[in-house]
């Protein structure tokens, strides 16, 4: 299949998890209707899922008292967030509007949005949650790009796509549930030669010696397997895809987290990122890689 394909065709027809556990990450994210993702996307109808970097603007969140801080809080981190989906769209590089890009483990589409609206192109999303395809393909409908930007249920490890017809690709905090050779072999297999791949992940540190406890609660809470950042440059080496950056985002997203720890959208799971981003054991980075 092509990735210039008809995106008006449903893509929820297209076969679900071949494993038992991507089973249940899909019922995971199916019946997912966290205030934190919800609450943030309505704000101005981007719905990410991921996290967020950058200083917190104070004055826009106001005075501890003020009556519409929770209002005002809750705009400013999804404002983090969307600068986040910025940092990663702006290391795709230059992409041309007849290009097309893949969004693997694209959630509810904000990131997909923001990429069509900058580079005008096709922007594909692959996840394992009919309910987020279908909120995606809602939204895009709305905001009248449904001919240019579309969620399918599939495979990231799989994906419905011609070998070398993606201008670029990417994984937004969605590559901590799948084996990662067998992740960067099928972006580097979709990719054009010359393609930039780019990935915003959590990873732990191979310097700390092993997953620490704040990490193994992480992957408990969301049901996942954080990788290392040294397993992420071995399985990119192995497949064809020359990092072009690696950048230390942990300083960047901390701010973020110690806000969200102040609000009525606590999961729970904040002192676990707050804790391991400051004891070095947990990092937040993003990687460019080219495809040769």
């Amino acid at each position: 299949m092509s990735l210039t394909d008809d995106l008006t065709t449903s893509g929820n027809a297209i076969p679900g998890p071949a494993t038992p556990y991507q089973g249940d990450i899909a019922r995971y994210w199916d019946h997912e209707a966290r205030p934190v993702n919800l609450r943030l996307g309505d704000v101005d109808g981007l719905y990410h899922h991921h996290y967020g970097i950058g200083e917190i603007d104070r004055a826009a969140i106001g005075d501890p008292t003020d009556s519409e801080r929770e209002k005002k809080v809750i705009a400013e981190l999804h404002r983090l967030e969307s600068a986040q989906a910025d940092v990663l769209l702006d290391h795709l590089g230059d992409i041309s509007a007849d290009g097309t890009l893949v969004d693997a483990g694209c959630g509810r589409g904000g990131s997909m949005v923001m990429a069509h609206q900058r580079f005008g192109c096709r922007v594909e999303g692959l996840t394992l949650s009919t309910q987020q395809a279908d909120f995606g393909n809602k939204r895009a409908a709305e905001l009248g790009i449904g001919g240019f930007v579309r969620s399918r249920v599939a495979n990231m490890l799989d994906m419905p796509f011609e070998t070398g017809s993606a201008a670029g690709s990417w994984n937004n905090e969605s590559s901590m549930y799948v084996d990662l050779h067998d992740l960067m072999a099928e972006h580097s297999r979709v990719l054009g030669v010359g393609g930039r791949y780019v990935t915003i992940t959590g990873c732990w540190n191979p310097k700390y010696g092993q997953p620490s406890k704040w990490v193994s609660q992480i992957n408990a809470h969301f049901e996942c397997n954080i990788h290392s950042r040294r397993e992420y440059l071995r399985a990119m080496a192995d497949n064809r895809l020359v990092p072009q950056a690696v950048i230390d985002l942990t300083p960047d997203t901390l701010p973020y987290w110690e806000l969200r720890a102040t609000t009525s959208l606590v999961t729970g799971i904040e002192e676990a990122f707050i804790n391991s981003y400051k004891d070095g054991s947990f990092q937040y980075v993003l990687i460019a890689a080219d495809r040769v």
